[in-house]
């Protein structure tokens, strides 16, 4: 039976929360909008549509959010001839890859984004597929992108694992019936991860690939 180890990506394999959060934050500013980069920081990892609904409110002008994603897209592009992966990022795919595990990404990011997102990372040997925004109509926290990650794996989910970084990860894990690891180098606190369904938590992908013996992934 196929083993499935499904990966969000942003903050979680790619350092590049913070960023979304400073060029969300100027999107907004420039759109007049004075959100607190607290308050985003803690909507990164929802689709863009959902973050600005998260953020601005259901009474807010719909027909700008178009706007405000461009503007997130233009300023957040300037950076993605550079992204960092996270420590051990890319060795804890191949070692899951090499124990026989079926690696599945399953993330928001879609087009140039996702291809800089998968430089970063530089482990696409140890990759068989991707759930990417634009194959889903519904993103975290609802379960269809991990349920597809299994679906593209050819796992159940009493043979899957999921590693992410933010409550949205954890409560799409959750309602999709897998096993949900957190990490914190995407920033949120240890204590939110557990509460929205984490099973244990890491400091960041090389953390769990030091003591991966004794996770669920051994």
């Amino acid at each position: 039976m196929q083993r499935a180890a499904v990966f969000d990506v942003d903050g979680t394999l790619v350092d590049t929360n913070h960023l979304h959060v400073v060029t969300w934050w100027e999107a907004f500013r420039q759109a007049g909008h004075d959100v607190p980069m607290h308050a985003v920081h803690r909507a990164v990892g929802l689709p863009s549509t959902d973050l600005i609904a998260h953020l601005l409110g259901d009474d807010r002008d719909t027909d700008r959010d178009a706007g405000l994603s461009a503007a997130h897209k233009a300023l957040y592009g300037q950076y993605m001839d550079r992204l960092p992966a996270l420590p051990g990022a890319g060795d804890l795919l191949r070692r899951l890859h090499r124990d026989g595990w079926t690696v599945v990404l399953a993330t928001s990011a879609s087009g140039a984004e996702l291809g800089a997102l998968r430089r970063a990372i530089d482990a696409d040997d140890a990759i068989t597929d991707i759930a990417g925004a634009e194959d889903v109509r519904e993103g975290k926290p609802a379960p269809e992108p991990v349920e597809l990650a299994l679906e593209l794996a050819g796992a159940p989910a009493s043979q899957a694992v999921f590693v992410g970084d933010t409550v949205w990860d954890m409560r799409a894990g959750s309602a999709a019936g897998v096993r949900c690891l957190g990490v914190l180098c995407g920033g949120i606190p240890r204590a939110d991860l557990a509460e929205a369904g984490a099973e244990a938590v890491y400091a960041d992908p090389a953390d769990l690939l030091g003591r991966l013996e004794g996770s669920p992934l051994a």
